[in-house]
């Protein structure tokens, strides 16, 4: 039995190479976790298609939105793992496993890490109104008054647009008052409107009312001056070394896939993004293009998660 045990791990280790290098042989599906027309699905259809373009079969977006990401998530988890069921998700899906008791899933169990795809920053954006004109005169005024000046998050309690303010009151050392909203555009919306003062958000969402003046910045959220705004300063330089929040986008398969297929995909992905006119693409909806080879990701997301948990538990925040 041992020999017949390791004859069959022989003629498997030769033949994944040449499945590899024929893969694929039928179409392919990425699974986007959220609605059609956003950024997520605008990325992932035309990743799709660049993929088409090099490999020669479908690769087809297909979206199932629900439960914060989780529901996508679960299905590519349950999928087989042979490289034709692909997850394009954000960075929630280190993130919710700190929210939530149970998401269905376990990120580095389930999961192959194949390649970062894209990310992007935030902007700190404020109704004309309010009294403050940068981040020393905003934490001034949280000092001042504490919890007395509101903000509203995308997606509700532990949405990215949320855990990065709760990552900037923690190293100001002030409290504010959180205005959770199921979505981007109620939450726009309100802000537009004078009901609440302050939002961390994308800028897809913002740039357009920053330039009209119905919008007035503060401050950018990532290590570097963001290229869509380069006259915005980061947090960072204002004071708070080590700022750097956003939300980041990667590729996944499930678990088990062929080491020579997911450096196949990885190998595309990271040849697609650096390609002019997707990066102009990205760069035209506010994003950024990344890459990344799977040892990267996998040692990315595990840093994130790590970093998120240590915010996540000073701030006491959980969803169930």
């Amino acid at each position: 039995m041992p020999r017949i045990a390791l004859l069959v791990g022989l003629l498997l280790a030769l033949a994944t190479p040449a499945f590899a290098q024929d893969y694929p042989t039928k179409p392919v599906r990425i699974v986007v976790p959220y609605p059609a027309g956003g950024p997520t699905d605008l990325v992932a259809r035309k990743l799709g298609e660049e993929l088409q373009s090099l490999w020669g079969e479908p690769v087809i977006a297909e979206n199932r939105a629900g439960a914060n990401g989780n529901i996508a998530a679960q299905l590519v988890a349950k999928a087989h793992g042979d490289g034709y069921t692909l997850l394009l998700h954000a960075s929630s899906m280190v993130i919710n496993p700190l929210l939530y008791k149970s998401v269905g899933y376990d990120v580095f169990k389930d999961f192959t890490p194949i390649s970062l795809v894209f990310d992007y920053k935030l902007i700190v954006v404020a109704h004309p109104s309010f009294a403050p004109n940068s981040i020393k005169e905003l934490v001034a005024a949280a000092k001042a008054k504490p919890g007395s000046i509101s903000f509203a998050s995308a997606g509700g309690v532990g949405a990215p647009t949320h855990l990065s303010v709760e990552m900037f009151k923690q190293m100001a050392g002030i409290d504010l008052l959180h205005v959770p909203y199921a979505g981007g555009a109620p939450a726009v919306n309100d802000l537009l409107g004078g009901h609440v003062q302050l939002m961390f958000n994308n800028p897809s969402q913002s740039l357009q009312y920053i330039k009209a003046g119905k919008l007035k910045a503060l401050a950018t959220t990532g290590s570097k001056r963001m290229p869509q705004a380069p006259e915005l300063p980061t947090v960072a330089e204002l004071g708070y070394p080590g700022y750097d929040v956003g939300t980041w986008y990667a590729l996944w398969g499930p678990a088990g896939m062929p080491s020579a297929v997911t450096e196949k995909i990885a190998n595309a992905v990271q040849s697609i993004v650096k390609k002019p006119e997707f990066k102009k693409l990205l760069f035209s909806q506010g994003l950024n293009v990344l890459g990344s080879t799977p040892a990267e990701l996998a040692a990315f997301a595990k840093a994130e998660q790590e970093r998120w948990g240590k915010v996540i538990r000073a701030a006491h925040i959980k969803l169930d």
